[in-house]
Order: structure tokens, then C-alpha cells, then sequence
């Protein structure tokens, strides 16, 4: 426009976490992670991926990476409080067979398992496991010690001080600044701290807010926000979004129909900086988390032919 001084444009400065290194594989925001999830029950919320049965889990497998998974997170107890009670042997029963599975036949995949048992995840260990992920915020105060005995790497996660299948109630915070966000800092940061005292280089470990775990939906929607405030404490981030509460109360849908917006919340976080995604839905969240790769301009298009 005549007259009007235009400011000049100038690069986004954009989050941006250091490397995860597992199995021999290296993700960052050029190369994000899709950790597809794989539930060895028959109680989990989301009914479409329930598979008690371990024919249903390996064929849950075979579609993820055909879909382009490149962790896949198998558990074997839901994390509500709702459903059936396990024990860590129960727990094993279904877990092991799928990991033992999973290692035959996928050798280049990265095995996690979602648990918050120190025995279980010392069993699975034997069978080559990447990965512990720890939804409870080190509620066993041993898992973290086996994650390094095994050479994995470790998920530290946030739940607002609940033990292990605690859903929220009356949960509260300061107002901010000190509040909600705070606290997932300080909790993440001393976390991945005791991480590595205890032998899990920084490079095998993921922080992870934990979105509805001990925090009511205003709580969840602004640690979202400032996912780039976890990507200053220098770890890669995990954001497990995939149709969850906080998702079905923001637009008043069942499970069943969370799919846009858990893929807008991922693309979201991928903006601010997380590189790992937990999902339920394997094909489109890797279409696009890839797209914000390379829109945020950490990778280029596979194709680049209009207007050449």
C-alpha cells in the first residue's frame, strides 16, 4: 500500500526439542514419531481398541505399521478406575506374548510398554523392550532404575500427585502464574532429572504433560497451550492426545467422534514443538504431524513439481 511502512518479514522462531534415540532410531521435528497404541483389555474407553484377545492385538500390529507407526505402546491394564482389576501377572500374561510377537516380527520397531509396575516391565525387558512408559509419575519408585538396567528409555509423566487408576475429582491449582503449568514443569523437569541420575541418557528420554490425568479440562487445554514451555526444559516431548476427555468435553462428543479434534489438539502440540505421538488412529495423525513438519519448514515436501 502507497505510504505505509511494511515491516519486514522475518523466520518464525519455532520450539524445538533435542533428538530421541531408540533402537537405533532418531526422531525429531523433521522426523516425528507415531506411537500407535495397542490395548491388551477389554475394558479400555475407547471400545475400537480393545484386544483382549491376542489374535485381535496382532492384527491391531500388523494395520499400525502398515499405517506407518514407528513405536508401538502396548498395555495390558486400563487407566481409569472404572473396569476390571489386574494383577502384575495378569498384567504379563497379556503383555508378553504380543511383545515376544511384536520383536519377531517387526525388528526394526520400537517396543514401549505402558506400565507403572517395576516387575512387569523387568519381564519384558528380556524380550528387547525400548521403551517404559510410565503414566504414573514414577508411582513405583523402582521402574525407573529397571528402564536403565535395561537400556531402555523413559517416559516421565504428570498426573498431579494420583496413584495408578485415580480418575480426577475436585482437582485444583494456583491460579497462573504458579499454577497448572507450573507444576507440570517442576514435575516433568524433576523427573527426567532423576532419569538420569539413575543411568537413562537424556537422548532416552521423553516428557509427557499427560493431558487428563489429574487435571480437569481447562487444565489440560492450557498445558496444551504452553507445550512450548516444556520444550525449554530441553527433553522430547510425548503428547498422548488421542480422544481424550479433555477433547470430548471440549467439543461435547463421545470417543467414538474425537477424531478431528484430537487430530487439531495434535497438530497443535506438533507446532509448539512435541515430536512423539500417542494415538489410536495411526494413518492420520502420521499424515499430519508429517504436514507440520513441513509446514514449520523442518523437512520439505515430498513432491515439489507446481510451478516448476
Amino acid at each position: 500500500m502507497a505510504g505505509v511502512d511494511l515491516p519486514e518479514p522475518h523466520d518464525v522462531d519455532l520450539p524445538r526439542t533435542p533428538p530421541l534415540r531408540l533402537h537405533g532410531r532418531t526422531f525429531d521435528s523433521s522426523t516425528p514419531a507415531v506411537m500407535a497404541i495397542i490395548n491388551r483389555t477389554s475394558d479400555s474407553f475407547f471400545a475400537a481398541n480393545r484386544h483382549a484377545d491376542l489374535e485381535s492385538a496382532l492384527s491391531a500390529l500388523e494395520s499400525a505399521v502398515e499405517a506407518g507407526a514407528d513405536i508401538v505402546d502396548v498395555g495390558g491394564v486400563r487407566a481409569g478406575q472404572e473396569g476390571e482389576d489386574v494383577s502384575a501377572q495378569q498384567e504379563m500374561d497379556r503383555v508378553l506374548p504380543f511383545l515376544q510377537h511384536a520383536r519377531a516380527q517387526y525388528p526394526e520397531l520400537v517396543l514401549s510398554l505402558d506400565t507403572w509396575r517395576a516387575e512387569v516391565a523387568r519381564e519384558a525387558g528380556r524380550l528387547g523392550l525400548d521403551l517404559v512408559n510410565d503414566t504414573w509419575a514414577g508411582h513405583d519408585p523402582e521402574l525407573v532404575g529397571v528402564a536403565a538396567e535395561l537400556g531402555a528409555g523413559v517416559v516421565c509423566s504428570h498426573t498431579g500427585g494420583l496413584p495408578p487408576r485415580t480418575d480426577p475429582h475436585g482437582v485444583t491449582y494456583p491460579p497462573e502464574p504458579g499454577g497448572v503449568v507450573t507444576d507440570v514443569v517442576r514435575t516433568l523437569a524433576h523427573g527426567a532429572r532423576r532419569a538420569e541420575r539413575s543411568g537413562i541418557p537424556a537422548e532416552r528420554i521423553l516428557i509427557d504433560p499427560t493431558l487428563d490425568f489429574g487435571k480437569t479440562t481447562a487444565h489440560s487445554l492450557r498445558v496444551l497451550r504452553h507445550t512450548g514451555d516444556l520444550a525449554a526444559l530441553g527433553y522430547p516431548i510425548l503428547q498422548a492426545l488421542s480422544r481424550k476427555d479433555f477433547v470430548g468435553e471440549s467439543l461435547d462428543l463421545p470417543p467414538e467422534e474425537r477424531l478431528e479434534g484430537t487430530l487439531a489438539a495434535t497438530a497443535i502440540a506438533a507446532w509448539l514443538g512435541a515430536t512423539v505421538f500417542r494415538t489410536h488412529d495411526v494413518r492420520a495423525t502420521r499424515r499430519v504431524v508429517d504436514m507440520v513438519a513441513v509446514i514449520r519448514g523442518d523437512r520439505p515436501p515430498r513432491v515439489a513439481l507446481r510451478g516448476t
